[in-house]
């Protein structure tokens, strides 16, 4: 558990520094944290951050701008809600501009 406990806090660390009004990729975390091949492990990590508010966990999304976590939160809208308070615009469950509003994290020295 120690190991995954580990993981989930890199992620984590990487997922407090996206900017407001930006989203970024599960694989794309994962290669921060020097897990490329780990992107569906960002993904767990994602849901068992729900009950900690210092978790922006509505600002990751899939390599396709979609909204695939949406269903981890409470009630239908919310990861929609969170963004768009945010300024993003999404459409049928897909940010709109997603190139444009991709953060891209930068690696993480050591890992």
């Amino acid at each position: 558990m120690a190991l995954q406990d580990n993981f989930f806090e890199r992620v984590y660390a990487v997922v407090k520094q996206i900017p407001e009004g930006r989203v970024t990729t599960y694989g794309a975390i994962a290669r921060a944290i020097g897990a490329a091949r780990s992107a569906r492990m960002v993904g767990y990590a994602m849901n068992a951050s729900h009950d900690d508010d210092t978790v922006p966990a509505h600002r990751v999304v899939n390599r396709n701008g979609l909204l695939t976590g949406k269903f981890h939160f409470d009630g239908t809208n919310l990861m929609q809600q969170l963004l768009e308070n945010e300024g993003i615009e999404v459409v049928d469950n897909k940010i709109v501009n997603f190139k444009e509003l991709l953060w891209e994290p930068t690696i993480q020295e050591g890992e």
